[in-house]
């Protein structure tokens, strides 16, 4: 059985892509720039805010001052609107709550800033003791750098091979990769399959039951 699992957020946890699409759509008209169609975020998403607004922004547009400014915008809307249209994907919480029941210890690490992903995990997950909730934070490297990894080991105090890692991006199987930790890719998420399969995960599962059948496998 394994001891810990770590859960990316956006794409894994929740669907967050209609509230990111829409906060990031309204600081760029107020910035004077082209918007984009809610299904194009889900490529845009997944190295953390700064590298969204990167993707967002048209070519000869993408300087650091232009970055700053959507994101200052992005950031006064989406702290009011971030649970608007975001919903857990069905059965994460149910899993959740089995995994918490049988005394696995569980932990979020995501490329979103620290502060929305506190929110979030608190607002959709009130029942559920995470050991760690790390999202980006100022000078710590984003995924696919393992650091985030680290971190949450050094709270949790497992060896490697009791870890699961679950993750819905090449970002995703990446980090766990770079960490030396076991990966389950999720093909509900954001990316397609083809995505994660390039870096050979040892699980792909297309439902959360399947993770915890993982988890709890002798």
């Amino acid at each position: 059985m394994k001891s810990l699992l770590i859960f990316d957020l956006d794409g894994t946890l929740l669907d967050t892509v209609a509230d990111l699409a829409a906060s990031t759509n309204y600081a760029l008209q107020l910035c004077g720039f082209p918007i984009h169609e809610t299904e194009a975020y889900r490529f845009f998403i997944g190295n953390g805010i700064n590298k969204l607004f990167e993707r967002v922004l048209p070519e000869g547009e993408k300087t650091q001052e232009n970055i700053l400014k959507v994101r200052k915008y992005f950031l006064e809307y989406y702290g009011e609107h971030n649970s608007d249209l975001t919903i857990p994907y069905p059965g994460i919480t149910s899993l959740l709550l089995s995994l918490q029941k049988r005394g696995i210890k569980l932990a979020v690490a995501s490329n979103k800033y620290q502060k929305g992903t506190e929110k979030l995990v608190q607002h959709f997950f009130p029942e559920i003791t995470f050991a760690a909730v790390f999202g980006q934070r100022e000078n710590i490297p984003t995924k696919p750098d393992p650091t985030i990894v680290y971190d949450i080991l050094s709270v949790v105090k497992v060896g490697k091979d009791e870890v699961l890692y679950i993750g819905d991006s090449g970002v995703d199987m990446q980090t766990a990769q770079n960490s030396g930790i076991q990966a389950a890719g999720v093909t509900w998420g954001f990316r397609p399959r083809t995505e994660m399969e390039q870096f050979s995960p040892l699980y792909i599962v297309d439902d959360p039951s399947e993770i915890l059948a993982i988890a709890i496998r002798q």
